[in-house]
This record gives structure tokens, sequence and C-alpha cells, in this order.
């Protein structure tokens, strides 16, 4: 059986590039830090002397009136230097991202289990931490609305229902031939990054604040530390070299703990660190919007799609924090890659007491799409088709290409991208042996199944769509760069530096990129959406593009040539025949007082999406692609193993594809913990449960498919002018592991052709065991 590496470096041997430094496959800048354990973190930075350490603590209930807080023995206790709650706050005591209602303390409700009250500063994290267990908290306790029917019975919403309508889906499901109705239980996630959240705040002259944050949205955590404290953003200083993973889990939930570490800052005069413990973590910050999407479709005899009405009733906790655009967003991607005539799609934006959802990779689309392909493998399994042709025959193409939001999809590759997945996966022939499998073996089935995606890239909140850099030349040809993009692993900071080595044709080993901070780039967005390359790339490199155009006019009036005949490239300056060294062009630009720094902006085109009308074009473009998995289940105990995947994934000409077949496999996997392990369970008094890895269980290396095949599409380039024609992959490659989830309903419903099986996401062992029995007539 072939190896991932083999296939690894087969995939990286089919990406030719025609430029020096973007497309090619080098390594992470941090990649060697990263294996030493020598790359500073948060929690790595050296301490500054008389650093006090934050812990916050939180009442047991889950909703309820506070009756009283006594804090005495927890003032008391050793090492203790002071105590927090909302009245010590000086601004304004909310860290939403949106619209308000997240109290950074809460004062006088308690809304969700893990609601922070209270914070203790203490000499040492230990003491801060037992500390807060001291505390007495008396809760006049209600009883709260956990899960999303008991969320439906209250009435009470985050944000109004929204929908997309197009035609009148209900009179075209009726009159189809074929119609099928149904609900599917979509779960939450948790993040678990590996750095988990934590801040570092660091009091300066007069009201001046650094806040070292391991954050996705410096810019942000900037603004609510300000005004928190109710100073001047101006006096707010934020800064993220790295975080260790974030996934979403960090573009709002940094804000709460960067702002009591300042909070207790500012009080004391000392710099305090918050750094929460992976429980707290887990029960204080949101997840993946669950949820449950009730449906009806019909189509007809060949199973093209005619009518789609579904409506997601989402869990978006107790307050609306980013679920606005989150639930946009599953709504958006509710097509995937097909084409519905007359269509439906209501967002129901579900208020419970539990902790507020949020971002997460893919920010509701995937959720959207599971929708999707529950739909075309029910509608498969009725007819006795297989599910790769049904899907086909329901792609968008000419004449079918305007999706249910009204943007036409003009850059529609899926078909020939599918079809070429479909050849090397050998999916027909496969197939075929899988039923063969399935007929002789009693106890294990396989399955198999190959799935599209199609994800749109930029953000839906029009604003956000920009970006800024800053780049400096020294006169050793050294090149410094910062941008407000933030690094979480992802290689952001390495594609930006390649784009600015190709840009002075120098050797990417002369260009630093430096910590995001927000007193070099400011107003910055959050780095999510997928855009974080397109955006902040096309800055560093029109930034860069500034100083080369000032050094091109020296040279022309230095050595008497045109510009045109000036070149970089090799660490080497061309002009006419000459040849000169790039830092000597740049120590001769400081001698002829030219400047050698300049800012660089760029605002994303063409988005013109307005959300009340639900009108206009709020994607700059779709990023594809397609996976194909074999699974085989045991039907007695639930089990499941991946036995292959293969993957053809669209990233447009690749700004490095060692880092782009890296953030595949990433996110191929992280979707397939969320489809098949990862699973969310709150008691009936709203507390989570599962908030720690001994009872949550993400992917390990013993879960990665031993046969993993993954190759770059062979584009020609993306068809917008984006940064060197590459395309977006954060967070697309997630969406790939529906294909698994798809794989495992096809082996399910072997055991009754003709019967779609009951299997909600995710298909733990328990929930297979549940479809295997209702397929065999079980309860």
């Amino acid at each position: 059986m072939p190896s991932k590496a083999i296939h690894r470096d087969a995939a990286l041997a089919g990406v030719a590039s025609e430029t020096a430094s973007v497309g090619q496959a080098l390594m992470h800048d941090s990649a060697v830090r990263h294996v030493q354990g020598s790359a500073p973190y948060i929690d790595d930075l050296r301490e500054p002397a008389g650093c006090l350490h934050l812990a916050p603590g939180y009442a047991r209930e889950s909703r309820g009136r506070i009756i009283s807080v006594d804090l005495d023995a927890v003032r008391a206790a050793d090492g203790v230097v002071a105590v927090f709650t909302a009245g010590d706050v000086p601004g304004v005591n909310d860290c939403s991202p949106s619209i308000g209602g997240d109290p950074i303390l809460a004062d006088g409700e308690i809304e969700f289990h893990g609601q922070v009250v209270f914070a203790v500063a203490a000499e040492t994290r230990d003491q801060a931490r037992r500390a807060v267990r001291l505390a007495s908290i008396e809760v006049e306790a209600s009883q709260p609305a956990v899960t999303v029917e008991q969320g439906v019975a209250t009435g009470e919403t985050v944000l109004p229902d929204y929908q997309f309508l197009r035609g009148d889906p209900a009179k075209a499901a009726a009159s189809s031939a074929h119609t099928i109705s149904g609900s599917i239980r979509i779960g939450g996630q948790e993040h678990f990054y590996l750095e988990g959240q934590v801040s570092m705040a660091v009091p300066g002259e007069g009201s001046e604040m650094l806040v070292h944050c391991s954050t996705q949205h410096p810019s942000e955590v900037q603004h609510l530390v300000a005004r928190m404290l109710g100073v001047a953003d101006a006096n707010v200083v934020c800064e993220c070299r790295r975080m260790g993973g974030a996934f979403g889990g960090k573009e709002s939930q940094a804000g709460q703990w960067a702002c009591l570490a300042a909070l207790a800052a500012r009080a004391t005069g000392r710099p305090v660190k918050a750094r929460l413990d992976r429980d707290d973590d887990m029960i204080m910050t949101g997840k993946r919007h669950d949820m449950r999407a009730d449906y009806t479709f019909g189509f007809d005899p060949k199973g093209v799609i005619c009518g789609v009405d579904v409506t997601f009733l989402v869990r978006c906790g107790y307050s609306a924090d980013l679920s606005l655009g989150v639930c946009d967003r599953t709504m958006f991607h509710t097509d995937n890659a097909y084409y519905y005539r007359d269509v439906r799609i209501l967002s129901r934006r579900i208020k419970t007491n539990t902790v507020s959802n949020t971002a997460f990779r893919g920010f509701g689309g995937p959720q959207g799409m599971v929708f999707a392909e529950r739909m075309l493998d029910s509608i498969a399994i009725s007819l006795g088709e297989d599910p790769l042709d049904v899907r086909k025959c329901n792609f968008y193409a000419r004449g079918r290409d305007v999706t249910p939001y009204g943007m036409q999809v003009k850059d529609n590759i899926m078909l020939a991208l599918v079809k070429e997945l479909e050849r090397t996966s050998d999916y027909r022939n496969r197939r075929k042996a899988v039923a063969t499998f399935n007929e002789r073996s009693e106890v294990l089935k396989k399955g198999i199944a190959l799935t599209p995606v199609k994800f749109g890239i930029s953000f839906t909140l029009k604003h956000l769509n920009q970006a800024g850099a800053l780049v400096h030349v020294y006169t050793d040809g050294s090149v410094q760069v910062n941008h407000g993009g933030t690094e979480m692993g992802q290689g952001l900071y390495t594609k930006v530096a390649q784009v600015v080595a190709e840009e002075f044709g120098i050797d990417i080993g002369r260009v630093k990129i430096t910590a995001t901070k927000t007193d070099k780039v400011p107003n910055t967005a959050p780095t999510a959406a997928s855009s974080g390359s397109d955006i902040n790339g096309m800055a560093a490199k029109r930034a860069a593009n500034a100083i080369k155009t000032r050094m091109t006019d020296l040279a022309a009036r230095l050595y008497q040539t045109k510009p045109s005949e000036i070149s970089f490239a090799n660490d080497r300056v061309r002009v006419g025949k000459r040849e000169i060294g790039f830092a000597e062009l740049a120590k001769q630009a400081f001698l002829e007082r030219v400047s050698l720094s300049s800012t660089g902006y760029y605002a994303t085109p063409k988005i013109t999406w307005d959300r009340e009308s639900a009108t206009g074009q709020p994607f700059l473009y779709f990023a594809y692609g397609a996976s194909c998995s074999e699974v085989t289940i045991d039907t007695m105990t639930g089990e499941m193993r991946i036995d292959r995947v293969d993957i053809l994934h669209d990233v447009g000409k690749s700004l490095n594809p060692a880092i782009d077949i890296g953030q595949i496999e990433g996110g191929f996997v992280q979707g397939m913990g969320w489809l098949t392990t990862e699973e969310l369970v709150f008691d009936d008094a709203g507390r989570l449960t599962t908030h720690a890895p001994s009872t949550y269980k993400i992917p390990t290396a013993s879960d990665v498919p031993e046969d993993f095949r993954v190759a770059l599409w062979a584009s020609k380039g993306n068809r917008e002018a984006t940064i060197y024609r590459s395309k977006a992959v954060g967070e697309p490659p997630l969406m790939l592991a529906t294909s698994v989830f798809s794989a495992i309903t096809h082996a399910v419903a072997s055991l009754k052709p003709g019967a779609i099986p009951p299997l909600d996401a995710p298909a733990t062992p328990e929930a297979i065991l549940r479809a295997v029995d209702a397929m065999r007539g079980g309860a």
C-alpha cells in the first residue's frame, strides 16, 4: 500500500512554478522552531518582574438571578492581590464582537454554566486557581433551555429569522414524482487548539496598555480593552506573533480574557497573565454551532431536484456573538455544488442557556453542506442509483447557474474536477468491489462516496474585506514586513514573505515578517473567512511594489536608462546591460534620500452583497474540491475505520504547494473528527460534560487513513485577479470530510436497500449502532 509520504511527494512533484519564490514548496517560517519546541507562544514569553496571574470564577448554575457573591475567603487566600467583579470595570462591561450582550463579568444574571462572575489576580497561577474555589455565590436558579427544542419552546432568539426564497418550493416538491421529508441533527465541535486562551497585559506610561494576546483579531482586542478601560484606542496596543491553533475559536473569544488581564493590570499597576485551564477553556468558550435541519424536497425520476424547503434550527447559545454571519453562511452553502430551481432556506437563531457558539473553520458552511449531501444520498438510495450520478446531474451548469441568493456561478469547474477524481480514485471499480464485499460479509460492511465542495471566498460582512501592510527595506538589502494577518500555524506569514521576496527579486531569507501589532498596521480585519493570504498578500505586494517603483526610478536616473529596462531577480538589479546588488541599490536610495518604506492597502473588489434585500455578490470567487472516502463499519459494535481517502482540491496557482497540501490534509482530518468522533454532551442542567480529552475525542494519528492521497487540481489560475492567481485554502478542505459521512451512510444503507439510514452527525459508534438497529427493524 503506498505511503502518505509517497503521495505527498508525488503531489508536490506535479506542481510547476514560473516564479522564483511564489509557488515554491517552502517550509513554514517557524517549522524548525516548532520541531525544536523553541517557537515562543504567549505563555513562553519572559514574564515581566512582578507579573500576576489571573483566574476566572463562576457559579454552579446555568441560569438564574445572582442573590449574593461572598468573596471574603477569596480575598484572604494565600497570594491573592486583587479580586474583581462587574462593579470594578471602569468603562463598558461587554466584550461582544457584534451587537452586545456579552458581559466581561456577569452582573445580576447567570445565563450559562461557566459564565464568569469574578476574577482573581494572585502571585502565582496555582494560588489564583485555588482561590476562585473559595467563593460563595448564591443564585436563584431557574430552568435553563439547553437543547434547541427547549429553546424553540421558549420562543427566544438571539437574532431575527432570515431566509432565501426563490419560486414556490412547497408546490414544486408536492408536484414532483418523488418527495422526501425528514430531519438531521448536525453536531457542534470544540476547537481544541493546542494553545488555549491566553493574554498578558503590561501597563505602560499613563493610560497605555500593551496586550500580548493569542487572537485572530488584534484590532478587536485593542478596541474591546480600550472600551473596557474607558480610554482611546490609541492608548492600547495588541500584539500577536503566533497562535498555537485557533480555527475560529480566537476570532471573538480571545477578547474576554484580554479584557480581564488588562483590568487587573490597570488596577494593580503590575503585568497580569490570564491563561485558561483546558477544562475551563472548553466550558467557558463557544463552539461550532450545532443545529437541526428539517426538510422536504422533491425530485424527478432521474434524481434531478425540483424543490427544496429546509429550516435550520440553530443553537446559538445565550448571545448573538458571531451567529449572524455563521448562520448566514450556513444558508449560503446549503446548495453546496447543486442547483435548486425552487428553494426556501430558513434559518432560526435560537437562544439557549449554553455558552454562545462562535466561529469555527468553515463558519457555518459545513453544516449547510452536510444537509445538501444527506439530500443527495437520500435521493440516490430511494431511486437505487449511484449517488455520484445523482450528484452530477444536479451540479450547477450553463442555464442552471444562479445560487439561491442570486449570485451567478461563473467559475464552475466542479464537473471536470469530479470526473478527474472519479478516474484517479478508481471510484467505479471500487464501488463494485464494495458491493461484492457487502454481499459476502454479514457483520462488517463497507461504504464509498465521492462528494464535492464549492465554498465562497470573502467575508459576507462587506467592510471586513480589507487589509493593510507595512514594508521597510534596509540599506543592507534586508526587508521587514508587517501586516494585519495573524499566524495560527496556517503559513500566512510564509506566504506573505514569499510574495514580498518575489516582488523584490530577492531570496526569502532576506525577508523578515514581524509580529502582528496594532501600532504598525491599524484597523485590521480578523484573519478568518479563508481570506488571509488573499487580502494581506495583496496589501504587502502593493507596499513592496511602491518601494520597488521608487528604486526603479532612482536606478533609471542614476544610470541614465529607461525604467522598462530595469528588472529585479536573484538578489540583483539589472539596469540595462549592467547589474548591481539589491543591497547596493538600497544603500544608494538612502544616500539619494529616497524613501524605502511604504504602506500598502487592499480592498476586495466586486463585493456587493446587501443582506436586507438579499441581493448582490457576497463572494469574489469559489474554491472547489472533491474527496472520495472508503470506510468499513462493524454492525455489531458501531466501530468505523476509514480505509482510503482520495482528494483533489483547487487552490488556483498555489502560493506554496507544501503548505497548501498540509492545510488540505489537516482540514480533512479536522472535518473527519467533527463528523465521526467529536461529540459535545450537555447534561439536563446545561453543564458541558465533555470538557476534557478524556471525554471529548479528537482524531489522533491512528485515526488518519493509512492510504491518504492528496493532489492539487492542475489549475491555470484563479479567473479573478487574486494574489498571483491563487485561491484560498484555509476552510474549504474541512468540508471534504463529508465524503466520510456519506460513505458511512452508504455502508449502513447496504443493510436494507431503498431505506434511508436515520444517521445523525457525528456518526459515533453509538450513532452508527442506532442507525443499524433502525435499518434492521429495531426500536
